[in-house]
């Protein structure tokens, strides 16, 4: 599936940061890796599903809050005041309509979120991983699962879940981005006006709620994440699977993303024996052992040239 100049433009004015790291990771092929435990990426192997899980039961939820406190920063700011001016400059009376909505939502972004979360991938990062994430993530037996690019770079709509990258900002910076925002909306009134009003209060509405689900303290910038996002009050989805499983002693709700194809849709390269690039077993007791089983694993799911895309870190970390 194609994006058209005009929808190119539109997510360019509300969503400048990622679209410029789209553009980059486009541009570089570059691949993703989801670090996690050995029984994660079991799991994924075996039942071949990412689970997306409540962003409340999550590491994240944190990094939620300050997205927040950045946005809430930024609405009081001379920067607000600007923003404001220029909305209602498009429509009147969209600011104190969009005032509204963000008080009431705002609080709730978090609460029936799914996410699952992803980093970006380097070659020289093929053969021992990423010692923060190994530390961070790892555990007594982490793995990476390192994924092929096309479906994340897809504009196909049919699964329901936004595939985003996340921003490390402070206030100051987040401030500066929601300046960006203002000036791509001054720049093009026209375009947005033909649009119509409603379109412009969505826009800005998902423009904001995926700034606080997608914005994360600076101090974490080598992360460089990604997030796979479903909220079902916002986007109807017969693709996800809901479930309840028993996760780290918690049972709790998960939308599930099947490892699937839909051509027809635009949808490719999701399917187990073309997403798998590679595995990378983390530093542990039984490297060997694990490796010995991962790859068993793969060719159970048809994965081809097993043996050779399952590699272990040697990095020495003792956790």
């Amino acid at each position: 599936m194609q994006v058209t100049q005009e929808e190119l433009i539109h997510f360019g004015i509300f969503h400048p940061v990622a679209v410029e790291q789209y553009m980059k990771v486009l541009a570089a092929k570059t691949r993703f890796v989801h670090y996690c435990s050995a029984e994660t990426a079991f799991h994924i192997i075996r039942s071949k599903k990412m689970r997306l899980r409540n962003a409340t039961v999550m590491n994240d939820f944190m990094e939620i809050e300050h997205g927040t406190r950045c946005l809430r920063a930024a609405w009081n700011s001379a920067n607000g005041e600007r923003f404001r001016a220029v909305v209602d400059g498009v429509f009147e009376g969209i600011a104190e309509e969009l005032t509204g909505l963000l008080n009431g939502w705002v609080p709730l972004f978090g609460k029936e979120t799914f996410i699952s979360c992803l980093s970006e991938h380097g070659d020289d990062e093929d053969d021992l991983g990423r010692l923060s994430m190994w530390r961070a993530y790892g555990g007594p037996a982490g793995v990476a699962v390192v994924l092929n690019p096309e479906p994340f770079y897809s504009t196909s709509t049919v699964l329901g879940a936004v595939s985003s990258p996340v921003a490390y900002l402070d206030e100051g910076e987040f401030s500066a981005q929601f300046d960006r925002v203002t000036k791509g909306i001054e720049t093009h009134s026209a375009l947005l006006k033909g649009q119509g009003r409603q379109a412009l209060i969505n826009s800005l509405f998902a423009a904001f709620r995926f700034a606080v689900l997608c914005t994360k303290h600076p101090g974490f910038r080598e992360e460089r994440e990604w997030r796979i996002i479903f909220d079902p009050r916002f986007s109807t989805s017969h693709k996800l699977e809901r479930s309840v499983e028993l996760i780290r002693g918690v049972p709790q709700v998960v939308h599930s993303i099947p490892f699937k194809d839909y051509p027809e849709d635009g949808f490719v390269g999701a399917e187990l024996p073309k997403l798998i690039n590679r595995i990378i077993i983390g530093p542990t007791e039984f490297p060997d052992q694990l490796r010995e089983a991962t790859i068993a694993l793969l060719q159970e799911a048809s994965v081809p040239d097993a043996e050779k895309k399952v590699v272990c870190s040697t990095i020495p970390l003792r956790q």
